[in-house]
């Protein structure tokens, strides 16, 4: 059994798609594919579908959108299935918002979890035909960033294509969609709101109204460093309300937090900074677009991926507790962090680097 969690847009209905077509043969009967936010579970039961499934020869049951099921107890029903038919084999995918470790029925023994990310920029070269290149760890990143950087600007004029990239680059249905898109992720951010946090969470159409005005003010305002006090006042709450409030939309991968020293989910414990999750969302909810929050925001969205981010009095983030990272332009300087071990720019606007100067697409090559 395995579970897909991610964003909407990042094409996991289409990932389902794509591994049925690959994997069986047309006209078979062993996979199933269906959307669970179909009226006819309004009716019927996912349990007696599966049941119907197996015992006509299937294999393989690919369910979409779990948390959109109407009935609360589609984790125990999931769980029945993977006990009752031996050999079966059952996908679902749901929203990053999805609280599986919290559901009625133990999951997490008899499923492997999987989260799905926007395309990186390494990926987007590859989805768009320009360039067909490996992942790079961190720590070659770190360490190895001009032989690696003058091998791959062999290949492919990169600065061309970043700057695409970050407006466009992250949700893989741009090229279906060019003159919608930004409407489309405006229009993805409303549903996160008002239906996949609400169908996850047991909130009420005040905290909805109040989300939909903290990501108004969270992409009006760049960077956007928390002021508790003055946002509850903003939205007529109290500060216990607001820490619920950001710590959900995290979670709905609207937005990334960086708090200071290890990241401290606690209830009460105050992040130092809000990001936009990913730098396409700015450019589709923001009406003045800093620069220097897009660098900074394509930095954390490729680096929360797989590594710990904190905030950095010194510089812009503190990775793994190790490494300071100032972002910016390709006049930025060192003077910030010059007394700081382990420091490294990450500058744009520069195809190769020297000593601790990393270009910052470069960045970009992780996943």
């Amino acid at each position: 059994m395995l579970c897909i969690r991610g964003s909407r847009g990042v094409g996991k209905t289409t990932l389902l798609l794509q591994r049925i077509a690959e994997a069986f043969p047309a006209g078979s009967n062993q996979a199933l594919y269906v959307s669970l936010d179909e009226l006819w579970f309004n009716e019927n039961r996912l349990i007696d579908l599966a049941d119907y499934h197996y015992t006509h020869g299937g294999t393989h049951l690919f369910l979409d959108e779990v948390h959109r099921y109407p009935q609360e107890s589609w984790a125990q029903e999931i769980k029945n299935i993977y006990d009752r038919y031996p050999g079966f084999h059952v996908v679902f995918t749901g929203s990053s918002i999805l609280k599986i470790d919290q559901s009625q029925a133990d999951l997490s023994r008899r499923c492997l979890f999987f989260t799905m990310q926007g395309l990186s920029f390494r990926e987007y070269l590859e989805f768009n035909d320009i360039a067909q290149l490996e992942p790079i760890a961190l720590n070659l990143i770190l360490t190895n960033h001009v032989a690696l950087a003058i091998e791959i600007t062999r290949q492919v004029h990169v600065l061309q294509y970043f700057g695409e990239y970050l407006r466009h680059g992250y949700y893989p249905f741009y090229n279906e969609l060019a003159e919608g898109y930004e409407m489309a992720l405006r229009q993805i951010v409303v549903n996160v709101i008002e239906q996949d946090i609400p169908q996850a969470e047991s909130i009420e159409q005040n905290t909805v109204n109040r989300m939909k005005r903290l990501i108004a003010l969270i992409a009006r305002v760049t960077p956007f460093t928390v002021n508790v006090s003055r946002i509850a006042n903003t939205l007529e709450c109290d500060r216990q309300t607001v820490h619920k409030l950001l710590r959900t939309m995290q979670r709905a991968s609207l937005i990334n937090l960086l708090f200071k020293g290890k990241n401290n989910m606690q209830q009460l414990v105050k992040p130092e900074k809000v990001y936009l999750e990913n730098t396409n969302l700015i450019y589709a909810l923001s009406s003045d677009i800093s620069i220097g929050n897009v660098r900074e925001t394509f930095f954390s969205n490729q680096l929360f991926n797989d590594h710990e981010l904190a905030f950095s009095g010194s510089g812009d983030f503190l990775v793994d507790n190790i490494h300071t990272v100032e972002v910016g332009g390709h006049r930025k300087s060192f003077d910030q962090i010059k007394d700081m071990p382990n420091s490294y720019l990450a500058v744009d606007d520069i195809e190769i680097g020297n000593g601790n100067r990393i270009p910052l697409w470069l960045f970009g090559f992780m996943y």
